[in-house]
């Protein structure tokens, strides 16, 4: 069932080695060794072990349900680190800045990706009392982590990936927005703008706003907001980051708001989380769940809640890196469980992504997800207790349900995973018909295996089509293919902003925390569009956004097939 590009990832990243780096384990092992390492956790509920061991093996060998790779790579290790998601704290002392990057080398060698806000560290040129010297600010500290992490590199298993936050109201945001202009900066990190209501007000009015020196909480300055935006719509526009968080929308939604404020998120932006919070993540391969015409709801749900027990027994089985870490985790609960395949699932049910009707069923599968991770996580909580930081949380309410778990559902976008499973990424559109991608060294060739079936099924194969198809990467003027059959099989770049942010706002309203989703742009795309794009994606309700225009930035992952 796996793919020979699945084996290809597998043996490079996720397969247990000796130490000479010959693979010591067939895929099979690793999915024995996983379900074997989380099963176990059932005894101490005293449950069948060998019963869920085989449920969850099963659900993994069929591709239909795969945890974050993390889990893949290190259940069953001495290392035994499981989640994928973590936000750690920079308080403004040099102490804080030192002890969170030794604690960050330790996530990130685990296979973890963590998220930071410097928004607490004190601006550039302020004044450092202790020693009578002057601050060099929050970016400074960013390129220090940022080296840290190009040193570490996750032993060769996965690229070091973090999320540097830096709030709009900070006196350095300017410097920050600007930082990835130049393409040797911060290449281990995703950045963000924390953007607040009362910026999106001064810049609806076109007013100034106000900078704020977190060391002395004093106004020390004010800035066009305006101008501001604009930086960042360039920014964007020429490199993909900025993306914003939406930091009181991303606080609205915060489950344990007694513990704390969510300041950040991991680095693809899906998982806010509270500082020494983590997460496990899965995704359900919705393209298994289409059986004789139609979505197999029945399946999808059976599925569901074998899967909610395997992230919450994940919790229970991780090794944790830190004791403040564990201690957070296991007080929360919190899992992500979301989906993958949805293009394809769209393709085999004949729906255009862009299309109303796929924005309706997103919802629609969305919200099934949601209720049925829930009824899972409250079924447990009967038997094992709720989460241990209930009490204060916005579950401890009337007519609220009492859950194990504080959240359930997450829009991860499974790059690799998708690989191994044989669909397309998270929520994403299909990116291109055929491309190339590159794995760690591994050089993959990618083509989409629905349109060639169905190119055979009507008749419209020939080598001259495909050579065109090979060398473009979509379908765009190609007469020989009917028109539906373009519309059905419209690439990332094809389809507006507007579709995309669509499906992220249908996607959003049943996720319990975020979504990872690219609105992708074709490389002519004006500012204007990037602008555009993130007024409608505050106007419309989302918790963040990022952009990426193709071509913007150089080293991307993937593709055309044709190109060198």
């Amino acid at each position: 069932m796996l793919t020979e590009n699945a084996l290809k990832v597998l043996k490079a990243r996720y397969l247990l080695k000796d130490e000479k780096g010959n693979v010591i384990e067939s895929p099979e092992d690793m999915f024995r060794r996983v379900a074997h390492n989380i099963a176990k956790v059932e005894k101490f509920y005293n449950e069948d072990v060998d019963y869920w061991e085989e449920s969850f093996f099963n659900l993994m060998t069929s591709l239909k349900f795969l945890p974050n790779s993390p889990a893949l790579m290190n259940a069953g290790k001495s290392m035994g680190q499981l989640a994928a998601c973590f936000v750690l704290p920079v308080e403004d002392s040099m102490k804080s800045i030192f002890d969170t990057l030794k604690n960050a080398a330790l996530i990130l060698q685990s296979g973890g990706g963590t998220g930071f806000s410097f928004s607490r560290l004190r601006p550039k040129a302020d004044i450092v009392r202790s020693t009578g010297g002057i601050a060099s600010g929050p970016v400074s500290f960013m390129k220090i982590y940022n080296t840290a992490t190009e040193v570490i590199k996750q032993g060769g298993a996965r690229r070091g990936a973090n999320m540097g936050i830096l709030r709009i109201d900070h006196p350095d945001i300017l410097e920050f927005i600007r930082v990835k202009r130049n393409e040797r900066e911060l290449t281990n990190f995703n950045i963000s703008v924390a953007v607040t209501d009362a910026f999106m007000g001064a810049l609806k009015t076109d007013e100034e706003y106000e900078l704020i020196n977190p060391r002395s909480n004093e106004i020390v300055g004010r800035l066009r907001a305006k101008v501001v935006f604009d930086e960042i719509v360039e920014s964007a526009w020429e490199t993909g980051d900025p993306g914003l968080i939406f930091v009181e929308r991303i606080n609205s939604a915060n489950p344990t708001p007694h513990l704390g404020r969510i300041e950040s998120t991991n680095p693809c932006g899906e998982q806010p989380l509270l500082p020494y919070e983590a997460c496990v993540l899965g995704s359900m391969n919705l393209s298994r769940y289409f059986k004789d015409g139609v979505i197999d709801y029945d399946s999808l749900g059976s599925d569901i809640r074998i899967a909610v027990r395997f992230l919450d027994d994940s919790i229970d089985a991780n090794i944790y890196p830190l004791p403040e870490i564990e201690r957070m985790h296991r007080g929360n609960r919190k899992i992500g469980l979301g989906v993958m395949g949805w293009a394809d699932m769209l393709i085999l049910l004949g729906i255009p992504y862009n299309h109303k009707k796929a924005f309706r069923l997103a919802r629609d599968i969305m919200k099934f997800v949601r209720d049925k991770s829930r009824e899972a996580s409250v079924e447990l909580a009967e038997k094992r207790g709720v989460f241990p930081n209930f009490k204060g949380s916005i579950y401890d309410a009337p007519g609220m349900p009492r859950v194990r778990n504080a959240t359930t559902t997450t829009i991860a976008p499974t790059g690799t995973l998708s690989l191994i499973a044989g669909c397309s990424s998270g929520i994403e559109p299909l990116f291109a018909i055929a491309y190339k991608r590159l794995v760690l060294d591994t050089e993959l060739n990618e083509i989409n295996q629905y349109f060639l079936e169905v190119a055979q099924k009507m008749g419209f194969y020939t080598d001259e089509v495909m050579n065109r198809v090979i060398k473009s990467g979509n379908l765009k003027g190609i007469k020989e293919i009917p028109k539906d059959i373009r519309r059905l099989f419209k690439t990332a770049v094809e389809i507006p902003p507007e579709g995309h942010i669509e499906m992220q706002i249908a996607f959003q309203e049943y996720t319990d925390n975020a979504v990872s989703k690219t609105i992708n742009l074709p490389n002519r795309a004006k500012k204007e569009s990037v602008a555009k794009a993130f007024l409608l994606a505050y106007e419309k309700g989302l918790k963040g956004i990022t952009i990426f225009r193709y071509g913007a930035k150089r080293g991307t992952l993937v593709k055309f097939a044709d190109s060198d």
